[in-house]
C-alpha cells in the first residue's frame, strides 16, 4: 500500500533534470536533441542505467519507446506509468518533456528509497519523438503504441537529409524487439507531467494545473504552382508569383483564425524552389499548424482557410497543387477518475492550481485512446517554450513532481481496492 507522506527531494530533481541535458545543451542555455540523434542515444542510454539503479527492468520497443519497470506486489497487472520524452526541438529549452521524465524518475526514486511496496507495478516511459522536430509528425512514438500509426510507418519518416527513422534507430542501438503496441505491452494507466507551454499559471501565481484535456488539431502540407519568370524582363502585372501568393495566403491564414473565436493557425515552415535572388519562385511548400478548442470549431477553421487560400490562388494565377491534412488529432477529454485523483493530490500538497486545457499536443493525447491518462502542467516562464530560454524554477518542478507522487501512489490504492473487491 502507498505512502502519501512520502515527499519529493526538490533540489535533487534539479540536479538530474541538468545532468541529464549536457547531452544536447546548445551555448545559449538551450537544447538540440532531436530524436535518435548521437545526443539522444546518450541520454537514453544514461536514462536506462538511473533506472535500473532505482529497481527497474528497462525494455525497449520496436520503435524505440523506453519502459523502466519496478515491481509491485501483483504483477500479473500492467504498471501504471510516468512519461514524457527526451528529444527536443532543434532550438529547444531544457524544460520540454524533460521535466516529465526527470519528474517520474524522481519519484521512483522516493518509492524506491523508502522501500514502498505498490501494488501494481510502475513504469517511465520515455516516448520516441513526441517533438516530430526531426520525423514528422509529432507524438510518433505513442502513437505507434497506441495503434495509431504502425511501426512500418514509423520506420519510414524521413529527415530533411532523408535518413529514415528505422535506420536510426539501428544505428543508435534502440531498435528494441518488445512489440509496438498496447495490445502485447499494455499499461495500467499514464500520468505525465509537462511544462505549460503558456502564460495562464503564471499570470494566476499557480505553480501547477490539472490538465482536463488537449485541444483539437490538425497539420496540413500546402504545395503551390506559379512560373519561374526574370524578375527584371517580367512586368509586375504579368507574373504568377508563387511566393508572393504564399505570403498572402499566410496573411490571410492568420486573419482567418483571428475571425474565429477558440482557433489558431501558425505557418512556421516554408520552402521555394528555384532559390535564385533574380529568379522569380516556381514552386512554394509551406505547413499550416491548426488547432481548436473542440472538434467544430477545428472543422469551421480548415474550411475557411481553404476558402482563403483559394481566392488568393483565383486572384494571383497560382496553382494549389496540394492542400494535405498530414495529421489530425480530435479533441481530446481526460480519464474522469485520473484527472481527480491529480487534482486530490494537488489539494492535499497544498498548491494552489488550475484546471486547464492544453493547447499543445503530448504522448498524453495518444496513451489517452488506450489507458486512464491525465496530465499535471507546471508554470513556466512567461509561458515561453520552444526556445532557449524556456524556463521553471526548481520549487514548481519540485510542486508537479509532488503532485505526481501523491497521484502515481494514491492511484495505486485505488487499483488495489478494485482488484480486491473483485476477489
Amino acid at each position: 500500500m502507498g505512502n502519501t507522506e512520502v515527499n519529493i527531494n526538490g533540489i535533487r530533481l534539479n540536479k538530474t533534470l541538468f545532468e541529464s541535458c549536457k547531452w544536447g545543451s546548445t551555448p545559449d542555455g538551450g537544447m538540440n536533441r532531436v530524436a535518435l540523434n548521437d545526443d539522444d542515444k546518450s541520454v537514453r542510454e544514461w536514462f536506462a542505467e538511473q533506472s535500473k539503479s532505482y529497481g527497474c527492468s528497462v525494455k525497449v520497443d520496436q520503435v524505440g519507446n523506453m519502459f523502466a519497470t519496478r515491481p509491485g506486489m501483483n504483477n500479473s497487472l500492467p504498471p501504471i506509468a510516468m512519461g514524457s520524452h527526451l528529444d527536443t526541438q532543434p532550438a529547444g529549452g531544457k524544460y520540454d518533456g524533460i521535466v516529465g521524465v526527470m519528474s517520474a524518475l524522481e519519484v521512483m526514486k522516493v518509492i524506491h528509497e523508502n522501500d514502498i511496496k505498490t501494488y501494481a507495478p510502475i513504469a517511465i516511459c520515455n516516448w520516441t519523438d513526441e517533438e516530430g522536430a526531426r520525423f514528422s509528425p509529432a507524438m510518433l512514438g505513442s502513437g505507434v503504441w497506441a495503434g495509431v500509426f504502425t511501426p512500418e510507418y514509423a520506420y519510414a519518416r524521413t529527415d530533411k537529409n532523408g535518413t529514415k527513422l528505422g535506420d536510426e534507430l539501428k544505428r543508435i542501438g534502440f531498435l528494441g524487439d518488445t512489440p509496438a503496441i498496447y495490445k502485447e505491452n499494455p499499461l495500467l494507466a499514464h500520468f505525465e507531467v509537462h511544462i505549460e507551454q503558456g502564460p495562464i499559471l503564471q499570470r494566476e501565481d499557480a505553480p501547477v494545473a490539472v490538465v482536463t484535456g488537449v485541444q483539437a488539431m490538425s497539420w496540413f502540407n500546402v504545395e503551390l504552382r506559379g512560373r519561374e519568370q526574370h524578375c527584371g524582363t517580367t512586368p509586375m502585372d504579368a507574373r504568377a508569383d508563387t511566393l508572393l501568393a504564399a505570403a498572402k495566403m499566410i496573411i490571410a491564414i492568420n486573419e482567418a483564425a483571428l475571425g474565429i473565436p477558440g482557433s489558431l493557425a501558425s505557418v512556421a515552415v516554408i520552402n521555394s524552389t528555384p532559390q535564385s535572388i533574380n529568379t522569380l519562385a516556381s514552386r512554394v511548400q509551406f505547413n499550416i499548424d491548426a488547432r481548436a478548442k473542440d472538434n467544430g470549431v477545428l472543422a469551421q477553421l480548415e474550411m475557411r482557410l481553404k476558402e482563403v487560400c483559394d481566392e488568393v490562388s483565383a486572384k494571383t494565377g497560382v496553382k494549389i497543387e496540394v492542400w494535405d491534412r498530414f495529421w489530425n488529432s480530435p479533441r481530446i477529454t481526460f480519464d474522469e477518475r485520473m484527472v481527480e485523483t491529480v487534482r486530490a493530490s494537488a489539494k492535499e500538497s497544498g498548491f494552489k492550481y488550475l484546471d486547464l486545457q492544453s493547447g499543445a499536443g503530448h504522448d498524453s493525447v495518444y496513451t489517452s485512446k488506450i489507458c486512464p491518462t491525465a496530465m499535471i502542467f507546471v508554470r513556466c516562464k512567461d509561458g515561453i517554450s520552444h526556445n532557449p530560454s524556456e524556463f521553471s524554477t526548481e520549487q514548481d518542478i519540485e510542486a508537479g513532481a509532488q503532485v505526481l507522487l501523491r497521484a502515481v501512489l494514491a492511484y495505486d490504492n485505488i487499483i488495489q481496492a478494485q482488484e480486491e473487491h473483485k476477489h
